[in-house]
């Protein structure tokens, strides 16, 4: 069929204004930035076990506020990135890391020496890559590797649509292979092609225009006008990973709350409101926090409290309120850590993830689990001395998924991603809808054109036919 000039013009302007009301929409939706949430990631279980078992003889131990999760999984935190709802692209950089040491030798080396940090995620037209800091030393020669960013993995995203997300988005045990730059920067441990362990996310994902969850409060009026004092201060320690994990485990069954202002940053807790004096000169505090935590399970229940650092000469003490078996000691000296430079640069004095040992009243007040001597989780210490400055943010786990998802995956390509999945709240229509219902309306449109065409052509030769027999008539 063709149409008229008028006709043709009539459907542009109708196919226009379906995309100018639909479309919209859509960039409305582009451009979104991810802004808390967390990545867990075991690595590849079976080298956690290598390294801590008879043959390596090693360890690993966790940096930059990473956390653990499940049996063998490590949790990185604070996502920042973005994603676009429109195509499906996303990224997403996570802080935290992972070291792994093993094969000590005689001088006290390793010839085991893996560290991985900074985790980040890229999904772009339908591929999926895991990326990461990598420092290793080679295996056989020793020779010591750091490499930014290496792309270490690569993600098996079969069945994932990750079009049409809200907030927050979720991706479950997907599942990843060791890339031939990964195999490089793993030491060469293992081959490309190697199966790693599965990784899990949740994100939270805001438009320019929603404010951060967790954008730092606004300085307090409170200034350091008197000599020694400071404007806030606050202590970050998680006591102990392993403790945290008999605790919650299958031994204790347990749990912890916390009180009085004290808060949760995943792989530590936090004591804020710290009041005191500083010398900056010195180099001396004298702080006494708010909050507490308590630790219940089978044949356990110990709350720490009242906590209170000192640091002198280069060193710092960590001591609490300990309640256990219905008694209250005051002020125990739980942990000492090395605070040699503690001198505040732009307003703020901080100590990040200092080493902590447990002291005698330490080891008492945890009933002899622990011998005194024993390493305890570092101690973060941050004292703001200028109006301006800004205590260090808490790791940011973001939301958790919320189990109605709006747009999911197909089917699996197998049985170790069954759960894969997109999980958004939010708006869930992407481009491909908004076109369909242009074409939808398009095909309304020229069919409506096509009916009033016809019926001027029907009227058309009406008129006709009447006219002519009106000629034939006169004629006669």
């Amino acid at each position: 069929m063709l149409l008229s000039r008028p006709a043709r013009a009539l459907v542009v302007a109708l196919f226009v204004a379906v995309l100018g009301s639909l479309l919209p929409a859509t960039a409305h939706a582009a451009g979104r930035a991810v802004q808390g949430g967390r990545l867990d990631w075991g690595i590849k279980s079976s080298f956690q076990r290598y390294v801590t078992g008879p043959i390596a003889h090693g360890s690993w131990n966790l940096t930059g506020g990473a956390a653990t999760v499940g049996g063998s999984q490590f949790r990185f935190h604070s996502a920042r990135g973005s994603y676009d709802p429109a195509s499906g692209s996303f990224e997403a950089g996570f802080t935290g890391g992972v070291h792994f040491l093993g094969h000590r030798k005689a001088d006290g080396t390793h010839e085991l020496d893996l560290r991985i940090s900074r985790p980040r995620v890229r999904i772009e037209g339908g591929r999926g890559t895991l990326y990461a800091d990598m420092a290793s030393k080679a295996k056989g020669t020793g020779r010591t590797t750091t490499t930014s960013q290496v792309p270490l993995a690569s993600l098996d995203l079969s069945g994932i649509d990750m079009r049409g997300g809200g907030s927050p988005i979720s991706l479950t045990n997907v599942p990843t292979t060791l890339t031939s730059q990964g195999a490089r920067a793993f030491a060469g441990y293992y081959t490309a092609g190697t199966p790693l362990d599965p990784i899990s996310l949740t994100v939270d994902v805001r438009t320019a225009a929603e404010p951060s969850a967790s954008a730092s409060p606004e300085p307090t009026a409170t200034s350091s006008t008197a000599t020694g004092s400071f404007r806030d201060a606050a202590v970050d320690w998680g006591v102990r990973r392993t403790f945290r994990e008999y605790v919650t485990g299958s031994i204790a069954q347990g749990r912890w709350a916390l009180s009085g202002g004290a808060q949760d940053g995943g792989a530590l807790f936090r004591f804020p409101q710290g009041k005191g004096t500083y010398d900056p000169a010195a180099k001396t505090l004298d702080a006494a926090f708010a909050g507490s935590v308590r630790f219940t399970g089978t044949h356990l229940d110990l709350t720490l409290g009242a906590v209170e650092v000192k640091v002198t000469g280069g060193t710092g003490t960590l001591a609490a309120d300990v309640t256990s078996g219905g008694k209250t000691e005051r002020a125990v000296p739980l942990v000492t850590f090395a605070a040699a430079d503690f001198a505040p640069k732009n307003g703020l004095a901080v100590l990040t993830e200092a080493p902590a040992t447990l002291t005698e009243g330490g080891a008492k007040a945890f009933g002899g689990m622990y011998r005194a001597g024993t390493a305890m989780d570092p101690v973060s210490l941050a004292v703001a001395v200028d109006a301006k400055a800004q205590l260090p943010a808490l790791p940011d786990l973001g939301s958790d998924a919320k189990p109605s998802a709006s747009a999911s995956s197909s089917a699996p390509s197998s049985a170790s991603d069954s759960t894969a999945k997109t999980a958004a709240s939010g708006e869930s229509t992407g481009v491909g809808t908004y076109l369909a219902l242009g074409a939808g309306v398009l095909l309304v449109a020229a069919l409506a054109v096509r009916a009033v065409a016809r019926r001027r052509r029907t009227a058309a030769a009406g008129s006709t036919d009447t006219d002519s027999n009106s000629s034939a008539g006169s004629s006669t």
